[in-house]
């Protein structure tokens, strides 16, 4: 999972509810700077969505891609006017996309709802987990960077996740957003406990560098 660089390095500071106004009457270039702001939030709750043996099959990449085209085909039928409502509009036609995906690749029969329940799990796991590790990450005197008071928490947590290398960020979505145990975790990586602490111990490390970065240029 990259980090989206092009629309969305040029527009994350624009009000979002000015971009969603426009989007909403019809203007082509406001829809994709919007889009891509969502990017890596859409892929991590897509990431955690899939297991591995999924992964193996569908790419969450693949999953976001198709999410984006249908929000940008039906973004006229959102009628919310805040980020928070635009989320959960985003939240569900990645539903939608993973649903799709998951009965075209697997060949299942029957639509399941256990994609709606986990998904929303995984939103609120991020959320979670924006809050506890910008509280473990961050020092309790110092305020709220400029972008993590004008973005939702999650976003930027998403963002700063898609800046570190693919380890990394796995050890992280699966301790933090799937709650999954060390020995839980050492299994699926093919890793002793202790390697797997030990990594997840670096990659929090190098979450809170990015953190320390973000807040230095904010």
């Amino acid at each position: 999972m990259a980090a989206s660089t092009s629309a969305a390095s040029g527009t994350q500071h624009r009000d979002v509810e000015k971009l969603l106004r426009e989007a909403r009457h019809g203007a082509a270039e406001p829809v994709g700077a919007l889009l891509e702001l969502y990017r890596n939030y859409l892929t991590v709750l897509a990431t955690a969505q899939l297991d591995r043996r999924l992964r193996r099959r569908l790419s969450p990449s693949d999953v976001v891609q198709e999410a984006m085209l249908a929000a940008h085909r039906d973004l006229r039928q959102f009628q919310g006017h805040t980020e928070r409502q635009f989320l959960a509009w985003l939240r569900q036609i990645l539903i939608n996309s993973l649903r799709h995906a998951i009965e075209t690749h697997l060949k299942a029969k029957r639509r399941d709802v256990r994609c709606e329940i986990a998904i929303e799990n995984v939103s609120a796991a991020l959320d979670r987990s924006s809050v506890d590790l910008a509280h473990l990450l961050a020092d309790p005197a110092a305020s709220p960077s400029a972008p993590m008071r004008e973005r939702e928490r999650a976003v930027e947590f998403a963002n700063r996740l898609a800046r570190l290398r693919p380890q990394y960020r796995e050890v992280i979505i699966m301790r933090n957003l799937q709650g999954l145990s060390f020995e839980e975790i050492a299994a699926v990586m093919g890793r002793n406990c202790g390697a797997v602490r030990m990594l997840w111990l670096r990659a929090v490390e190098k979450l809170k560098q990015n953190c320390d970065h973000a807040d230095e240029h904010a």
